[in-house]
């Protein structure tokens, strides 16, 4: 099985936590400047060019949360990253949503317009972002009260979205000491291997964080 992707990409985690969570091998296809050929090849798999994507016998898959939903299928003996119960499956894919759109979506919108030279840049994009940031804070503080994971089954597919989510979006917006349940819920992400693996693995590439990458990680 091969998975495209970069160490420092927040969906690229999302991928590789599950990958780790279910200890299945992988070949990793590094992309980037110095890797053209990788690059050459994601584009003619997925015109589109986005990662991750994984190929796994000539089946190419790509958005993070298909792909951990086809590990599941995969791999049925491996932890479950979605459960099986519809209930249950219908709260991991709803935190996977919010987590992935409301989080994620948001520090993106932060970080894309620092990227942009500093005399194009709307200063609205980052105040507005930091506003929705803030808002999603206070929710998943009131939600993840009692709890060590996302949702009440366990480590899922919410979780592996929420680490890469939650670590970047801290670094573009701090989440303060008024949600203490939420930034537990950070700690206790980022302790775990699988986590961890991630957080190592990018660190080479910090400086690439437009808005400053702290020292606390």
């Amino acid at each position: 099985m091969e998975l495209f992707g970069h160490p420092f990409s927040s969906y690229t985690w999302k991928a590789q936590i599950a990958f780790h969570e279910k200890a299945i091998d992988y070949d990793f296809r590094m992309l980037g400047p110095e890797h053209a050929d990788n690059g050459r090849r994601l584009n003619q798999l997925w015109p589109v060019s986005k990662f991750p994507l994984v190929v796994d016998e000539g089946r190419v898959l790509f958005e993070s949360s298909i792909i951990i939903e086809y590990l599941d299928h995969r791999y049925p003996d491996s932890p479950k990253m979605i459960p099986a119960d519809f209930e249950a499956a219908l709260d991991v894919r709803t935190f996977d949503r919010i987590f992935d759109n409301h989080v994620m979506g948001k520090m993106q919108e932060a970080v894309g317009d620092s990227l942009r030279p500093e005399n194009e840049r709307v200063p609205s994009i980052l105040a507005n972002a930091k506003i929705a940031l803030e808002t999603v804070y206070g929710w998943l503080d009131t939600q993840i009260k009692d709890r060590d994971w996302a949702t009440a089954s366990g480590f899922s597919m919410a979780d592996c979205a929420a680490a890469p989510s939650l670590f970047y979006a801290d670094w573009a917006h701090q989440i303060s000491d008024d949600y203490p349940n939420l930034k537990a819920y950070r700690a206790r992400l980022l302790a775990r291997p699988s986590v961890k693996q991630c957080v190592e693995a990018a660190r080479p590439y910090r400086s690439y964080f437009p808005l400053g990458a702290p020292d606390r990680d």
